[in-house]
């Protein structure tokens, strides 16, 4: 890093503006309006969790239904030709999974709207490939799972209810403001690397002369011991107290 990359360096001219006018402290809110800001809750629309923790208690009711129905009819675990049961087939294997489905969409609702609307985004996508794979599967010795055309249409039909529901007031471009999964943009809190005391003022005047004194050649041996030891540091606060390290060990030598 040469010594004109750090002469060109964008804070490099900001310590004479500062000079010519001291900082003043922002002026504090009236204590009405500090109270009201600090009260101030923003509003949410709480129609977005409604719907998802309600739409995921409406197809685990489904579900499980249709999982007691098989469940208690009689019919066997692995059969590939299974019994009818709200216009689909069923067996044994396909009703134990449809309560477990049921079971892990109630837990997840009584978690809170959050997780289930993460449940249902991953439990949609499961849905769709289970009619993609078992549609290839039908009328073969592979069909574990019992399906027919209507258990098809029945999948494709709750895996994308599910991902509705779930991606609901969460996956968009442009979230609205209230709703409860808007990310509002982070409020820069990093402490400012700008002087804040005469010492650190003048030590940035210093500075600056000192580099202009470098680069037109004039500079004296301080000068360029200081710039030198300034040149391993790219920030203004770092730089700013190598310089005073350097005040520091000369008053303390004489």
């Amino acid at each position: 890093m040469t010594l004109l990359s750090h002469l060109g360096h964008p804070t490099a001219a900001i310590p004479f503006a500062v000079l010519r006018r001291s900082p003043r402290p922002a002026a504090a809110p009236p204590p009405a309006v500090a109270a009201k800001d600090s009260d101030e809750q923003p509003v949410v629309d709480g129609r977005v969790f409604a719907v998802q923790r309600l739409g995921a208690v409406s197809v685990a009711l489904v579900l499980l239904v249709f999982g007691l129905l098989g469940a208690t009819s009689g019919v066997g675990f692995l059969t590939t030709h299974g019994q009818r049961f709200l216009g689909m087939s069923s067996n044994g294997l396909l009703s134990t999974l449809s309560l477990v489905m049921a079971a892990v969409l109630l837990v997840a609702a009584s978690r809170g709207p959050r997780t289930a609307s993460t449940v249902m985004i991953a439990l949609g996508v499961l849905f769709l490939v289970s009619a993609l794979v078992n549609m290839a599967l039908l009328r073969t010795a592979f069909n574990v799972l019992a399906f027919r055309v209507s258990n098809v249409v029945f999948s494709v039909g709750v895996g994308f209810l599910l991902l509705v529901l779930g991606a609901y007031g969460r996956i968009s471009g442009n979230l609205p403001e209230t709703s409860p999964y808007a990310h509002p943009h982070p409020v820069d809190d990093e402490p400012s690397d700008l002087p804040s005391t005469s010492e650190e003022l003048a030590a940035e005047a210093a500075m600056r002369e000192a580099e202009i004194a470098v680069v037109q050649h004039r500079a004296t041996e301080d000068q360029r011991r200081r710039v030198q030891a300034m040149s391993h540091d790219h920030t203004r606060d770092g730089r700013r107290r190598i310089w005073m390290e350097f005040d520091a060990a000369a008053r303390g030598s004489s």
